[in-house]
């Protein structure tokens, strides 16, 4: 299907996972070949599933401190050029009539897009875009309030748009904001800044080293969908969660989440693995063990394994 552009075509595409009770995918990428398997990831689980035009929402970051995605998909580390780079063959990918990825919904999103340094993603940069995360999250929760609520009003009727309340946990600055009155400040958040999606803190980690490791805050995600009135929550640093919390995200109220460390860590480690096995014929000069080729297509393969499994854990069934 043609790559979503619009608000209208993004709404519907949210509304049909709430309908059925289905957590929709933000899966990221820093790279070609990582785009790609986003889209055999969603198109092979389609397929075997039988989903018509299935959904998927394939996330960059621009400047963000902690990992540009956009700095790394070309060697010249210039974050519009990579930017534009990804977006150019996400519509050659999803627009070509002749594509096999056709199948697949994708809705491109801005991640943790800062109000300064991202400042060209996240005005001309919308015109690629479905969605965008809108991080102020490093500024006092006034100040904060006060942008996101300007952004949202201003480019609110062309993207659908995310916030952040506070800071979120990375390695090496574990934040705890479990306060008792996280629910009333969160739900305040969201009405005065008229945003679509809230990046909620439920206890993970970012750019986590392991899996299984973060205390999920499942209740917290449940009662604040509920005083929410529906499912409004973005979670981010699934790359720590285990399969069980991940199954059962889309009944907290979960609406989207995030997820790449564990895919592109986990992907090339195999593709690592798969390079040593033909050490022997790499060294002997043999072209096909040494050329780049059979490590990404590695990588892309373990990709999108990782990718189709997280797929049935947000309940992507349902969309039959």
């Amino acid at each position: 299907m043609p790559l979503t552009q619009s608000r209208q075509e993004a709404l519907e595409q949210i509304d049909r996972m709430r309908a059925n009770k289905a957590c929709m995918a933000i899966f990221c990428t820093a790279s070609h070949w990582n785009t790609e398997a986003v889209l055999k990831a969603a198109s092979d689980f389609a397929t075997r599933h039988e989903i018509k035009d299935i959904p998927v929402a394939v996330a960059i970051t621009y400047n963000y401190r902690h990992m540009s995605q956009a700095r790394r998909v070309t060697y010249s580390q210039d974050p519009k050029t990579g930017f534009l780079a990804i977006m150019d063959y996400l519509r050659r990918l999803c627009n070509d009539e002749d594509s096999p990825y056709r199948n697949v919904r994708v809705l491109a999103h801005l991640d943790h897009a800062n109000p300064v340094d991202d400042q060209w993603a996240l005005t001309e940069g919308i015109d690629y875009l479905a969605s965008v995360m809108f991080d102020a999250q490093n500024y006092p929760l006034e100040e904060n309030i006060a942008l996101t609520k300007a952004y949202a009003e201003k480019h609110s009727a062309r993207v659908l748009v995310e916030g952040i309340m506070e800071e979120l946990s990375v390695p090496g600055n574990i934040k705890d904001h479990r306060g008792d009155d996280y629910i009333a400040k969160a739900t305040g958040y969201v009405k005065r800044t008229g945003v679509d999606f809230l990046v909620a803190d439920l206890g993970t980690e970012q750019q986590s080293s392991g899996v299984g490791k973060a205390v999920y805050l499942k209740q917290r995600a449940r009662d604040l969908t509920l005083a929410l009135g529906k499912p409004k929550l973005v979670l981010h640093g699934t790359s720590c969660l285990a399969d069980e919390q991940i199954r059962s995200l889309s009944e907290d109220g979960i609406i989207r989440m995030n997820m790449w460390t564990r895919i592109a860590r986990e992907a090339g480690q195999y593709a690592a693995q798969k390079l040593m096995e033909r050490a022997v014929r790499l060294f002997a000069g043999d072209f096909e063990a040494a050329e780049s080729n059979q490590y990404l297509r590695d990588s892309v393969e373990k990709s999108a394994q990782i990718m189709t499994k997280t797929m049935e854990l947000l309940q992507y069934g349902n969309l039959r």
